[in-house]
Formats: structure tokens, sequence, C-alpha cells
């Protein structure tokens, strides 16, 4: 047993500047959500009552239909094309290894829009039918605003995440299983069910747990859809009731809920070492398909690329040409503005705190670093909606504290100055997203491991120094990556945004939300377009960087 001395000895040596932005972070990040649980323990009010007797199980029971379907269908979807873009050659192949992250470019909200306008009675669908083909049309297989709808939405624009966790795992660590099991005869059919669903189980629940995530913290495409899920129950609980309060016990539950799912799938992912070799991995080679096989696996990508990305797209580049010159003015020149300017300074934000605690936790393997990371890593899992609840609660807070300051510099004694302001939004967009940027520069450190800086060390150089001379110029591709997923992330974010946003401060995903709440769809495809755009951009250069990385 160490003594009180010796201890104190090792605390101070822990004790830098990196460990303290670090839990200094970690516990500004922890306050949103500590708030939010807390409201569980609050008296309710009189509004709580008739929540919980006639809406709050309609509310569960939508939220994990949603979850359930959507999560069953892109795990199906996305796993069957990670398996053979990673595992087969066949023709566009190079294309459909990136193409089939394009979705993720398109908010669903976006696709929500696009899909509902296209399949309504005076949508380009039903047109062509009606007035093209001459056939007559029962409105009931083109209800898309419904259930089935939502999930059929929520399918197409998320499965890009289980299909590239699922493809860089099988590309990465399955080849020895795999050329095994066809030395053995095994048809693919086979391989998939038998070797691929058992070897890269740990990969899927990490990217059906993504799914889940983004399907609980959307509000546009149920809104939209008229679905009760539980984000959908915060909006109208706190803005159509004014009950705060109820609202935040309804974000408690979800949040509950979350954290819930969050540390199952850490859990299982602690298992993974059990499921592939650690050792020795050979690139999985590719087989060359031809005849029916290369036309089936061309026609499967390609129909999913077509209905996922090609489709909607197409159907906004129409609706942008009919309302370009009415919408692209010099006010929209500033949401552009706003959208880029604030997503700018709070990833670089994010990624400065990222780089930090990801630094400072790779040299101190403690389980009090280890717990900060982790609570780093939560922000992601909670829904905007219900985070915006805790720091709003959080910044009210302190503009109380710092009321005599405030009154000090000239302001009225009662205003609230960060309170829905920039800086809170920006607060809000690190907390939520940071964890986006921490697994990012997190891994480009482990890739790298740690005896570049041992050894700078050993000659004399401190913690600093040898991150900016030595650790940072060997991950800056993982520094990028980071960058252009949590911007990518922040651009398209909708309920906080549209939550926390300052008073007549607009961005692109707010403003296209506008649109399509005033039933203006057409209009909506102008800064629709712009997000994708990004998103498209993002994307390819995402993909870009893989493979340098992997070359």
């Amino acid at each position: 047993m160490l003594k009180p001395s010796v201890m104190l000895r090792e605390t101070k040596r822990k004790l830098n500047g990196w460990n303290v932005i670090s839990g200094i972070g970690a516990i500004a990040a922890l306050f949103p959500s500590l708030y939010i649980l807390a409201g569980l323990f609050r008296k309710p009010n009189e509004n709580w009552a008739h929540i919980t007797t006639y809406l709050l199980a309609d509310y569960a029971k939508q939220s994990l239909i949603l979850v359930t379907f959507t999560v069953f269908f892109t795990v199906l979807i996305g796993s069957v094309l990670a398996w053979l873009v990673a595992a087969y050659d066949f023709p566009l192949r190079r294309f459909f290894a990136w193409g089939l992250a394009l979705p993720l470019s398109v908010p669903p909200y976006i696709a929500a829009y696009t899909y509902g306008s296209m399949f309504s009675y005076t949508g380009s669908v039903q047109l062509f039918i009606r007035n093209t083909l001459g056939m007559k049309i029962d409105q009931r297989y083109f209800d898309i605003l419904s259930m089935k709808g939502a999930i059929f939405i929520f399918t197409l624009f998320l499965f890009p995440y289980v299909y590239l966790v699922t493809k860089s795992f099988l590309e990465r660590q399955s080849a020895a299983f795999i050329e095994n099991a066809r030395l053995l005869g095994k048809g693919p059919v086979s391989i998939f069910f038998r070797v691929i669903l058992p070897l890269s189980q740990f990969a899927i629940v990490g990217g059906a747990s993504l799914v889940a995530f983004e399907v609980l913290n959307d509000f546009g495409l149920t809104k939209h859809f008229g679905i009760e899920s539980f984000t959908a129950a915060i909006f109208k609980t706190w803005f159509g009731m004014n009950d705060i309060d109820s609202a935040n016990r309804l974000a408690a539950m979800l949040m509950s809920i979350m954290v819930l799912l969050f540390v199952t799938e850490r859990l299982l992912r602690r298992r993974k070492r059990y499921s592939s070799q650690t050792g020795r991995s050979a690139p999985l080679q590719r087989r060359k398909l031809t005849g029916a096989g290369a036309w089936a696996a061309f026609i499967i990508c390609m129909i999913v690329s077509l209905l996922s990305f090609v489709v909607p797209i197409t159907q906004l580049l129409v609706w942008a040409s009919w309302t370009y010159d009415d919408v692209f003015n010099a006010a929209f020149w500033v949401l552009i503005r706003n959208t880029v300017s604030i997503s700018t300074l709070a990833v670089l934000l994010l990624l400065t705190f990222a780089c930090i605690a990801a630094n400072a936790s790779r040299l101190d393997r403690s389980v009090v670093s280890l717990a900060m990371t982790k609570v780093i890593g939560m922000g992601y899992s909670v829904p905007g909606a219900v985070l915006s609840i805790g720091v709003l609660a959080v910044f009210i807070w302190l503009d109380e504290k710092l009321a005599s300051v405030y009154i000090a510099l000239g302001f009225a004694e009662g205003k609230l100055v960060l309170t829905m302001s920039l800086v809170m939004l920006v607060f809000a967009y690190i907390v939520r997203f940071a964890a986006v940027g921490f697994n990012a520069v997190e891994t480009g450190f482990e890739k790298r491991g740690i005896r570049h800086a041992e050894a700078s060390r050993m000659l004399g150089r401190g913690m600093t120094r040898t991150f900016f001379t030595v650790d940072l110029p060997m991950i800056k591709g993982a520094v990028l990556t980071g960058f252009l997923l949590a911007f990518m992330e922040i651009v398209k974010e909708l309920p906080l945004t549209l939550l926390l946003r300052p008073f007549n401060f607009d961005t692109l995903a707010t403003k296209a939300y506008q649109y399509a709440s005033d039933e203006q769809i057409h209009q909506a495809s102008v800064p629709a377009l712009i997000l994708v755009a990004i998103g498209v951009v993002s994307v390819f250069i995402y993909h870009k960087i893989g493979e340098s990385q992997s070359a």
C-alpha cells in the first residue's frame, strides 16, 4: 500500500494542465445531463398525471416501434451491402464503396419532406401514374405519412451507419475466417449467415446503436409525419402546453433509456476481443463476380443508391429550379454565413477539447481518466431536444449567479446575457458532438501508439511540446476526419438549434424546417440542397482520407 506522501506526489505528477482541462470539460458536459435526470425526483405538476394516464404509453409504444423496425432493416441492408462491397468485385464497386455512404449527407427530416411531397396526391409520383400511365390509384398504397413511411425513410437514410462500421471491420479483421470458409467449400449465403454475422456482431451492434440514437433524436420527420415519439412529445409539452417541468420529466425518461442503450452497447463492445484475431491479419481478398452474380450485386446496390440518394436529390433539384430566384437572395447569404460560422467555431473548440482529452486519457490510464472519456462519449447518446433542456437550465442558473457582475457592467437587473445566446448554442454543440471528435482523435492515437511520445518525453520535452511537435503531425488525418464528421453533424442538427438559437438567428437547417412547416416544400429544397452538398463533400473527403490511411 502506498504511503500518503507517495500518493500525494503521484497525484501532483498526474495533475497537469491537460488533465485539469479534461476534467473541467467533462464536468461541464455532465451538468446538463445531471439536471435532466434530477427531473425524475422533482414533484410532478398536475399536467403530468394527464400525460402518464393518456399519453405516455403511446409515446413509448411509437418510439419503440420506430427504433425496433428501423434498427432491424438498417442492420439487414447495411450488413448485406457491407458484405457485398467488402468481399466481392462487381461493376461500379469502387463507386458504391463510398457512394452508399452518401445518404448520411441527407438529414432524415429533409428526406421526409421530399418523399412526403413526392407521394402526395399532387406529387410527382402520383401525377406520373395518373397522367402518363393512365392508371387509377388507391391512396392507401401512397400513404407515406405514416409509421411505415417513417420506418422506410429512417432505414434508407440511416443504414450507412451499419454499412460503414461493418465494411471497415470486414476489410480489416475477417480475412482469415472468410478464406477458411471458402476453402471448406461454403457458398456466399452460408458464409454470410454462419461467419459474417457472428463475426461482425459487435461492429453491427455499434452501427445499430448509432441508428437508434438518431431515430430517438429526430424531431423534423416525426413531427411532419404526425408520429408522437418521445422527442416530438417533449416539443409539444414544452411549447404546446407551456410546461417545461413535464417536458423535463419526459426528457429524463428518454435520457434514461438512451443511457441504458449506451451502456449496453459499450459492454458488448468490451467483448469484441473474443470475436476476431487480435494479432496479424491480412486484408480481405475480394472475389470477382461474373454473370448473374455480378448483375445481382450491381442491381441491389443501385436500387438502394437510387432510393436513398439519387431520387430525392433529383426531386430537390427540380424544385430548386422552380424557386431559386425567390429564395436565393441577400438574406439567404446570411443563412449560409450563420451556418458555416457557428459550425466552424463549434468544431474548432470541440476538436481542441477532444485533442486535450484524448491525449490526457492515453497517457493517464487511471479510473478517473477512463470515467472522463465515458462522460465525453455519453453526450452523443443524448437527443438534442433532451440536452437543450439541461443546457438551458444550466445557463439560466449561471446568469443568476453572475447577476451582480452584469449590473456592474451596466446591464439591466435580471437580464439574461448568456442564456439564448450563441455562447449557449456553441456549448450545446460541443456537449452533444464532442464524442464525434474525441473518437476520431482517439482512433488516431491508437494507430500511432505512444512510443514516439515517450521517446520525446525522454529527450526532455514536456507534454505540450511533445503534442505539437510529435503527436499532432502524426494524427492530422484523424483530426481532419473528426473535423469533417463533427461539422457535418452540426450543420444538419435541427432540434438543438431550433430550441437554443438566439432570437432572429437562423441556419440552413432551421430555415428548411420553417419552409416545410409552412407547407412551402419547394422553397425548402434550396437550403436542403446546400446542406446535402456540404454532407456530400464531407463524405467524399472522409472516404479519401480512409483510403490514404489504409494504403
